[in-house]
């Protein structure tokens, strides 16, 4: 039986071939109208917007970092400027063994060895194909050096930059302070459009307070990249970067002119030179600080250039406080200092007057109670007014007229030459310290048994002891306030402004911000006579430092205890401990009867304060008025 092949319908299989030809040409249409429309869309309609795309992918607007503003002393020398140097980078992609040439340029010393792991993990969290600085700056010795190693660190080069640079060093640090590169705390405050491609702020003084105007704006230029992101050189891409819009040139911050003396910034810093302490001199008429030293001191370019490891670690580490600012944030008992304020003040209040005398035995006592408060002098002063207490500078004296005067009062009168409270000086971290009284004891503790004040607290605080404390400012900012008796100006570093483009200058004008309340003038005729006296009377207490001037001058010495000793203890300096040795205080102003500048002088444990802290002010008084030749 054979089998039959079915019957083929060729013209259905046309039709069905037509069919799927038709519905497959139609897709296609479809397909290519799709297409055809995208395209259309793409390089017609949205071409402005893909264009602007397109050519963002290899134009890169990179940030421009502005010229710091320069400072000057007020005589226009400068102190602060911005100077080119080379650093030492590493581009990540081009180095095979990063370890190795690390390791490498550590045993030629263009690196620390300690600062090995912290450069690793700088670049590896750094895009491979941007330089990575390895070192700040080099010198014109590492340079030379480098140069004929060069071929055997590919990947490894050094290129120009501007760096902050302070030509004087230690003597300016404290007064200016000092730039470093930006920590994430500085994000935090620091608006990132000004400070777009800046890689350091100010840190402290015035490069920190004044920062906003010394760093200016930040301006912008278009570069063009290829698909890396990494830059193609402007010569082969001319044509590109001619269509752009023009590049923004970024705007330099002001300069800055300080009331500063560089003379007496360098004086001062020889006379603590090898001791702890801090000066301040005061223009007591406008507020002007002439000096603002602290010691000991650093050098401010470390911080400019970046520091190694153990750099840091060493100041930070240094017993004697090197960053420490002392004249602004020290905090001392102000000893005798202080007697010239309370005498007006007992003046005023009746407490004592012109004529009365008191007899001073060598120590005083309260009623009633067996404590010793004991003078300086064990034999005491005999009989002393007024004007003998200051030129002598007897505690006797000044205990019973601290008793009499009262704490609260005293706190009233010693508060309007601002003890106690900020100067209001225009760098930040001044520290207020403390002018006591009864109120302020009973916000001071919590224990209610101390919060009581005593007698003996009083008697004390009469001679500047106790818990009153008081920074070189406060006491610089005091004196000035007796030498133009009782007028108040607000301490300032900053004499002026200039923009750097059109030399236009704006200048600070003195602030008077109190007065201080004595109704008799004749007072502080009396009171200033003793200070005279205390530097070029017969008995006074810095009578060496003064004869012989060629000025008359009033100043106060003043010796604060660094530790108490007991009743039947003798005071002896070449037993006692350096550190536990008295702080040496003196303030003054001269000349006498036209002040052009006010003083304080703190040396610690340094022992008497006529001694060894009135030479130093004679010397910065010398200096500044035109006598710096003078017979000492």
């Amino acid at each position: 039986m054979s089998l039959l092949s079915p019957i083929r319908d060729h013209r259905f299989e046309r039709q069905l071939f037509f069919k799927r030809v038709v519905f497959s040409a139609i897709v296609a249409v479809l397909l290519l109208a799709v297409v055809v429309a995208r395209l259309v869309q793409l390089q017609v309609i949205d071409y402005e917007h893909f264009a602007k795309r397109s050519q963002g992918n290899r134009i890169r607007i990179e940030a421009v970092p502005p010229i710091r503003g320069l400072v000057f002393d007020r005589r226009g020398r400068v102190l602060a400027e911005n100077l080119p140097a080379y650093q030492l980078e590493l581009i990540p992609e081009q180095v095979e063994d990063i370890d190795g040439t690390l390791s490498r340029l550590a045993a030629l010393e263009l690196i620390e060895s300690a600062d090995i792991p912290r450069l690793k993990k700088l670049i590896a969290n750094s895009l491979r194909f941007k330089p990575v600085s390895l070192r700040l700056r080099l010198s014109d010795e590492e340079i030379a050096s480098f140069a004929t190693r060069r071929p055997r660190f590919p990947g490894v080069d050094f290129r120009p930059r501007l760096v902050r640079h302070y030509p004087h060093g230690v003597a300016v640090a404290h007064a200016l302070g000092y730039v470093g590169a930006i920590s994430e705390d500085d994000l935090r405050t620091l608006d990132p459009t000004r400070y777009a491609g800046t890689s350091i702020t100010g840190k402290t003084g015035i490069e920190q307070s004044f920062e906003s105007q010394l760093h200016g704006d930040s301006g912008y230029r278009h570069v063009v990249t290829n698909a890396l992101g990494r830059v193609i050189p402007s010569s082969d891409t001319s044509y590109i970067l001619d269509s752009l819009p023009a590049d923004a040139s970024p705007a330099p911050g002001s300069n800055v002119y300080l009331s500063i003396d560089l003379d007496l910034q360098i004086i001062a810093t020889k006379a603590l030179q090898g001791r702890r302490g801090a000066i301040v001199a005061i223009e007591p008429w406008s507020g002007e600080v002439l000096a603002l030293v602290s010691a000991p001191s650093f050098d401010p370019n470390l911080f400019a250039v970046g520091m190694t490891t153990a750099q840091f670690a060493e100041l930070q580490g240094n017993p004697d406080k090197p960053l420490f600012n002392r004249a602004i944030r020290g905090n001392y008992p102000p000893g005798s200092t202080i007697k010239p304020m309370l005498a007006l003040a007992a003046l005023e209040t009746g407490a004592t007057n012109l004529t009365r005398k008191n007899l001073c035995i060598g120590y005083f006592m309260l009623p009633n109670s067996t404590h010793r408060y004991r003078d300086w002098k064990p034999e005491g002063h005999g009989e002393m007014d007024l004007h003998d207490a200051i030129e002598q500078s007897c505690d006797v004296y000044f205990y019973d007229m601290g008793v009499k005067l009262g704490i609260d009062s005293m706190h009233y009168y010693l508060d309007q030459f601002g003890l106690g409270q900020p100067s209001g000086v225009d760098v930040r971290g001044e520290r207020i310290g403390i002018n006591p009284s009864r109120e302020w004891k009973r916000k001071a503790f919590s224990n209610r048994a101390d919060q009581r004040w005593y007698h003996g607290e009083t008697v004390i605080a009469a001679i500047g002891q106790g818990y009153m404390l008081a920074s070189p400012l406060q006491l610089a900012s005091a004196v000035a306030t007796l030498a133009t008796r009782g007028a108040r100006y607000r301490p300032h570093l900053v004499a002026a402004w200039e923009d750097p483009l059109t030399g236009e200058r704006t200048l600070t004008k003195p602030e008077r911000i109190g007065n201080v309340e004595i109704q008799n003038e004749f007072y502080w005729d009396d009171v200033i006579g003793a200070m005279n006296d205390v530097m070029q009377g017969v008995r006074g207490t810095a009578r060496a430092v003064g004869v012989g001037a060629p000025y008359r001058m009033a100043g106060k010495s003043g010796t604060a205890q660094v530790f108490s000793i007991g009743q039947e203890e003798e005071y002896d300096e070449e037993k006692i401990v350096e550190r536990l040795r008295d702080h040496a205080l003196f303030i003054a102003f001269a000349p006498l009867d036209d002040p052009q500048i006010a003083v304080a002088v703190i040396v610690e444990n340094g022992g008497s304060g006529s001694r060894v802290a009135a030479p130093i002010a004679r010397a910065i008084m010398d200096q500044y008025l035109g006598y710096n030749d003078a017979v000492q």
